[in-house]
């Protein structure tokens, strides 16, 4: 146990991750040490931020809080906290099964975590954010909450309706990272495309963007999480004209049958999702689609899910990822649908849904062989490079591998590539001198 070292542990989401950043900075700013995600976690405090999404990722946070409460029962720990969706959903609860916690935060009060450990002697200055990220990429979190209400979803249950940033703040911190060596910008949110809706009734998003744009330094802006209603046109418009806003939307869909979509509360239909994904690439010539699909909500038939096999066959996402009904708490769908489709029906359906997938990549991979594309390098693996392309988010998305032998490349360094091999989810390349 190290005196004045600090171990956080993120669970969930990168919205988790950048508050995770926040207090470590506040940590610093007031003499800690703070180490993150450590295998090998050695502090005399420890904070877990958790996340209470759905059933499995709930569970994982409780195993993590009872595993630290073992080592300060140990005496290997002097302080535990707890912060996050978990906590903040269900501190009464947590306070009364996990009483070894010495505090519970939830998604907005957590900067008050160190104002209560150190009392008087509290240093008011939030200090530097602290990036966990490799140091050419951060995430950029434009806002909090989210007024859709999709029927399966507890996030407005947790975070409450959407609240955007102050766009001088966003602004300023994208300014503040560039200086310090920050070059590519992961924009996210629960619901970006709603951004500046709760400050004068109008979509921002695409303002935003340009103008993050236009900061000197800023080489990608990736956008994460938006949804189809009411879809701002001119954020295309941007997508299309400014060179270091890529190409590439995380957009989740959820499903294509009408029944499931009214029964989800998508407040969108299929013809209109057709028509979407059409005007995406209309009007972004060469846009990588990221989505998000469901198998098994309640009363979903046979029929419903071939319709959603054939859409995937037909839309052909260069991105996707897929899960199984969960049921959650509190939600409309827990409180008016009867949870119906079998366990093992809906494994099945996720197992050949993903199946589909798979074979679509491999083979929009393989059409990238014998291409030029910009790659920024993350880091050295083994005897690899692993790099990415502006279609390519860290961490979910296909990488690309350059032999290290070849040359040697800087992490955080961009780099003109030739695609000679692919993968079901990967490529490799060769650096063209």
């Amino acid at each position: 146990m190290i005196k004045n070292l600090v171990d956080i542990i993120t669970m969930g989401c990168s919205k988790n991750l950048v508050d995770s950043e926040i207090l470590i900075g506040m940590f610093e700013a007031n003499g800690y040490q703070c180490r993150h995600d450590s295998k090998n976690p050695q502090g005399e405090i420890a904070v877990v931020n958790t996340c209470g999404f759905i059933g499995d990722a709930k569970e994982e946070s409780i195993n993590t809080i009872l595993t630290f409460a073992k080592r300060k029962s140990e005496g290997r720990l002097k302080k535990l906290f707890v912060m996050g969706c978990l906590s903040q959903r269900y501190l009464k609860e947590l306070k009364i099964e996990l009483p070894e916690v010495d505090g519970f935060y939830g998604k907005f009060d957590y900067k008050n975590l160190i104002k209560d450990l150190k009392g008087p002697e509290y240093n008011t200055c939030e200090g530097e954010r602290f990036l966990t990220t490799p140091h050419h990429y951060a995430y950029i979190k434009i806002s909090e909450g989210c007024n859709r209400h999709c029927a399966y979803c507890a996030i407005p249950l947790i975070t409450g309706k959407h609240q955007s940033r102050k766009k001088k703040d966003i602004l300023s911190e994208v300014t503040k990272l560039v200086a310090k060596g920050v070059k590519e910008f992961q924009i996210i949110a629960q619901e970006l495309t709603y951004y500046g809706m709760d400050i004068d009734g109008k979509q921002h998003i695409a303002e935003l963007i340009s103008d993050m744009a236009d900061i000197p330094g800023v080489k990608w802006i990736r956008l994460h999480y938006a949804y189809p209603t009411h879809f701002p046109k001119d954020l295309l418009k941007v997508m299309r004209e400014k060179e270091n806003v890529c190409k590439y939307l995380d957009v989740a869909l959820q499903h294509i049958s009408d029944n499931m979509l009214k029964a989800m509360k998508r407040h969108f239909t299929k013809k209109e999702t057709y028509e979407f994904i059409e005007m995406l690439r209309r009007e972004v010539p060469g846009i990588h689609i990221r989505t998000t699909l469901m198998v098994g909500f309640p009363g979903e038939t046979q029929k419903d899910f071939e319709e959603l096999m054939e859409f995937t066959k037909w839309a052909r996402f260069e991105r996707m990822g897929a899960f199984a009904y969960s049921e959650e708490e509190g939600t409309y769908s827990a409180m008016h649908y009867k949870d119906d489709v079998p366990e093992n029906i809906k494994q099945q359906r996720l197992d050949k849904l993903m199946a589909l997938q798979q074979e679509i990549s491999s083979e929009l991979e393989a059409e990238q062989v014998g291409t030029i594309q910009k790659v920024i390098v993350d880091r050295k693996e083994g005897n690899y490079y692993v790099c990415r392309t502006e279609f390519s988010s860290p961490e979910v998305d296909p990488e690309v591998l350059i032999p290290a032998h070849e040359k040697h490349l800087r992490v955080g360094t961009f780099h003109r590539v030739l695609i000679t091999n692919s993968e079901e989810f990967d490529l490799y390349a060769t650096t063209i001198i």
